[in-house]
């Protein structure tokens, strides 16, 4: 018996014994197990190469070691040119696209892709985080299996969405943030159907992750300071911080992305990108890598430590030296992240994010306390609030913010000040930006599903299936003798495009229009189509419209029929009862 029969067998068997719900519930904790191996293993890999750097002459060598992570993205490199053959994408907003324009189908080589990029650059110091690989690696298998497996797009979404949380699940250990930033990120309706098997995946991941590396966490440390009203204001202030810091963030990203993009060649953006890390790291140690040992000494209060060897090391006595240093940390970890990204590298944001809004938290804990006015609150709360409310703003999950730092920490008596934070950075953020750094790009493509379901039925639909191609064209110079024979008396249409012999459109003509003179004999030489054309109300442009367009353009010209321009020709029309009966079946799919 063939591989293939074999399979038919079981898929058949399945049908037949396993319903729809259990099956993916069973699903559901194969791809949180998966999940957990591959972070697992991501992980595992990373930190064996930074163990043979740290072992190895090279970091003993204090003065080379930021060469390091032009090492790194020159194999990533190498990689991509010879290996892969294809440039790594983004990790969310290509699953993000892959959701609402790819029925949820992302390409096979993203399962192995991240697994070998990620432990390259972030092993060898890029300023990057290992969880957007994680989340990439483990989306693709679990698209790849749900294809395999025959599931529709609804069901591949969700496993995705199992996936993201199982992955975030296993690095954090905190299942209830990866249910919520599944649900956040990814707009996933928050409904016992979809919460069930997230929470299936997140569970199974987090065991898989006990399983292989024990009960080791990333922040070794306990809230021992509990919130005490009186530092309600300083916490405002922080949300405030933390939310201005998050626009810089997203902005700082923007820019230095635009300017990479205009260096056409990928050695280019390595050698510029490569030295312009090797020279932060130089000045800024902590820079190097993630940064969750900066974080760990950050809420142990090892300041010094820290900080690392720097040139500024024997001024370190002075406290508003630490705290510049440590600004300097929150300015240029968004820089050092984006080159990296920019430079070839392979990693996520989350973390990142972390380390930024863990110095920025610390930060004005150390000013409020030397300030000289009295006052006095805990670094460590600080620090720990700090990642919530750069997470909140530059993610624009606050929730996702609020029980990732609660679960990381075991700080739930934060969750006052930890709401302060994250909902005041939020609230800025989403006031200057409409957009994060994962659904910018999206939007202009047309491609950014959210919670608003009539926005996001819209974007799942695609304009191909509501064109409608079976018009007979017609050209101006036809006479209308011409028109009647070849065009009227042969199409059930009541309408037709006119184009030249280039295939422009030119004009539209109605049944309507001519309907008087059809029958006026004396008139079939003399007149040509060109007398009776006209333009039609509006134009849907197949390149650039989204669906979302396209129904306003029908709502604004109170037309019936639109022609669809691609590339500059004719190419078919859309029927406004064809979009709202394709809409109508896609907004039953999305909400049943």
């Amino acid at each position: 018996m063939s591989k293939s029969n074999l399979f038919k067998r079981i898929l058949i068997w399945r049908y037949r014994h396993i319903s729809e719900k259990n099956f993916v519930f069973l699903l559901s904790l194969v791809i949180g197990l998966l999940a957990g191996l591959i972070s697992v293993f991501i992980k595992n890999i990373t930190f064996g190469i930074e163990a043979i750097l740290e072992k190895g002459i090279v970091l003993s060598q204090n003065s080379i070691y930021f060469i390091l992570p032009i090492v790194g993205l020159f194999l990533v490199y190498l990689f991509v040119q010879y290996i892969a053959k294809r440039p790594s994408g983004h990790a969310i907003p290509s699953i993000l696209y892959a959701l609402s324009k790819r029925n949820g189908i992302i390409n096979r080589h993203n399962m192995y892709f991240p697994i070998v990029t990620a432990p390259l650059t972030v092993g060898f110091g890029g300023s990057v985080g290992l969880l957007g690989p994680a989340i990439a690696s483990s989306s693709a298998v679990s698209s790849t299996l749900g294809g395999l497996l025959h599931t529709d797009r609804k069901t591949r979404s969700l496993l995705i969405g199992c996936a993201s949380a199982g992955a975030i699940a296993s690095i954090f250990k905190s299942p209830i943030a990866a249910i919520i930033f599944a649900i956040e990120v990814f707009s996933l309706d928050l409904t016992f159907a979809s919460l069930l098997p997230l929470l299936i995946a997140s569970v199974s991941s987090v065991i898989t992750s006990y399983f292989f590396l024990g009960d080791s966490v990333l922040f070794d440390f306990n809230v021992s300071e509990k919130f005490v009203i009186k530092d309600t204001l300083f916490y405002i202030v922080l949300g405030i911080g933390t939310g201005i810091a998050s626009i810089y963030f997203s902005k700082i990203y923007f820019s230095i992305t635009s300017i990479f993009n205009k260096l056409k060649s990928a050695r280019q953006k390595l050698i510029i990108g490569g030295l312009a890390i090797g020279a932060m790291l130089y000045f800024i140690p902590p820079l190097y890598g993630e940064g969750f040992g900066f974080i760990n000494d950050l809420l142990l209060g090892n300041d010094i430590k820290a900080l690392g060897s720097t040139p500024f090391d024997p001024y370190l006595d002075n406290i508003w030296v630490v705290i510049a240093l440590l600004i300097g940390i929150t300015i240029f970890k968004a820089i050092a992240m984006t080159t990296t990204f920019a430079a070839g590298g392979t990693g996520g944001i989350i973390i990142p994010t972390l380390v930024m809004g863990s110095a920025l938290g610390n930060v004005v804990a150390k000013i409020i306390n030397n300030s000289g006015l009295g006052f006095s609150v805990s670094e460590a709360n600080f620090t720990l609030i700090g990642m919530a409310g750069l997470i909140s703003g530059v993610l624009h999950a606050p929730l996702t913010a609020i029980f990732l730092i609660a679960e990381i920490s075991g700080g739930y008596e934060l969750f006052v000040p930890l709401m302060i934070t994250a909902s005041m950075s939020f609230i800025i953020n989403k006031n200057t930006l409409d957009h994060t750094i994962y659904t910018k790009e999206l939007l202009e493509k047309g491609a950014l599903l959210t919670q608003n379901k009539d926005k996001s039925v819209l974007t799942l639909m695609n304009l191909d299936t509501v064109i409608e191609k079976d018009f007979i064209e017609l050209h101006p110079e036809m006479t209308l003798g011409n028109m009647l024979l070849k065009g009227v008396a042969k199409s059930n249409r009541n309408l037709f495009p006119v184009t030249d012999d280039t295939g422009n459109f030119v004009g539209i003509i109605y049944l309507d229009d001519i309907r008087t003179v059809m029958f006026d004999q004396s008139l079939y030489s003399s007149t040509t189509v060109e007398t009776f054309m006209h333009k039609p109300p509006e134009y849907i442009q197949y390149n650039n419209d989204s669906m979302e367009m396209v129904m306003k353009k029908f709502h604004d010209s109170g037309a019936w029929n639109l022609p669809v321009i691609k590339d500059n020709k004719y190419y078919g029309f859309v029927s406004k009862s064809k979009l709202l009966t394709a809409y109508r079946r896609e907004l039953i799919n999305f909400t049943s």
